[in-house]
């Protein structure tokens, strides 16, 4: 069987064109014309065999084969880039891509996030907030080096970081109530979702009526929900929007427990860049988690 050699030029194109989403804008990053930057991903498709990016709107979405080869691209960089660096002497930049669920970005990631910047300013960090099942279909194709999640798990790629006490959540502006007979509005996201299930079981458990009152596939959504009296919402105590409030326990909601905080990193060897930034990110996180757990815990049973 021939062998099919890559180049690492059209490599660090293709990656270029998938992050900024076209090949105008890549070219204008590694300084080549639009059309020279398409024939390089035309050699690669012919070589591959395989087209690698489909249209989609005014945007451009990789294929199946385009996400495999994507996958290998950012590695085969990193591994050429530490190796000259090595030769070189010098220490290596690179690109860590980091997948969390929304509960922890607005109170804890951009202070995360400053903290990797100032202790590794070479690295570039890429950051996408998603729900559970888009983040580890994303981590499972090489699309994702670390992702954060929540909900229990059998996968073998995941660290356990810490227990979190989940909260129900209702507008800042009045107290919520159970009322005998009247079912419990829920704002929450579409399935499948772990704190969505979480808050049926909780209801089904205490013989507590319940409906769903707004459902939506973002997080805001839901916050905005909530804050206009559709529903009520469980998430984790530490993300409680600031427009909101956990509701305190006399409302006759049941208690509830906690959710399992993880690390995955999808069974795969960590470059250089990734391992030093899954470093600062725990020490970040370790220390949010400790301040504001106590708070955090009697969050809902004041």
């Amino acid at each position: 069987m021939d062998q099919t050699n890559l180049d690492i030029d059209i490599l660090r194109t293709l990656v270029t064109a998938q992050s900024l989403g076209g090949f105008n804008r890549a070219a204008q990053r590694v300084g080549r014309s639009q059309s020279a930057v398409s024939q390089q991903i035309s050699r690669l498709e012919d070589r591959l065999g395989k087209p690698i990016f489909r249209k989609e709107g005014r945007g451009l979405v990789p294929t199946e084969a385009g996400d495999i080869i994507l996958a290998y691209a950012r590695r085969i960089l990193d591994l050429n880039d530490e190796a000259v660096a090595a030769v070189r002497g010098v220490t290596v930049g690179g690109t860590v891509r980091f997948g969390l669920q929304v509960d922890l970005t607005e109170n804890w990631l951009p202070k995360a996030l400053a903290r990797a910047k100032e202790a590794h300013p070479e690295i570039r960090i890429e950051v996408s907030a998603d729900r559970y099942a888009v983040l580890i279909d994303r981590l499972d194709k090489g699309q994702l080096d670390l992702a954060l999640l929540f909900g229990p798990t059998q996968r073998n790629d995941a660290q356990r970081i810490m227990a979190l006490p989940m909260t129900w959540i209702g507008p800042r502006k009045g107290p919520v109530t159970v009322r005998r007979g009247e079912p419990v509005q829920l704002a929450v996201f579409s399935p499948i979702c772990y704190f969505r299930q979480a808050a049926i079981d909780a209801l089904n458990d205490a013989g507590i009526p319940w409906q769903i009152g707004f459902s939506s596939l973002s997080v805001h959504g839901v916050w905005a929900a909530v804050e206009a009296g559709l529903g009520i919402t469980l998430r984790t105590a530490t993300s409680v929007p600031k427009q909101l409030a956990a509701i305190k326990s006399s409302s006759g909601l049941p208690r509830l427990g906690k959710v399992d905080l993880f690390l995955h990193d999808g069974g795969r060897e960590p470059s250089n860049p990734v391992s030093r930034f899954r470093e600062t990110l725990l020490e970040s996180l370790q220390e949010h988690l400790k301040r504001s757990g106590p708070a955090a815990a009697g969050a809902n049973r004041r």
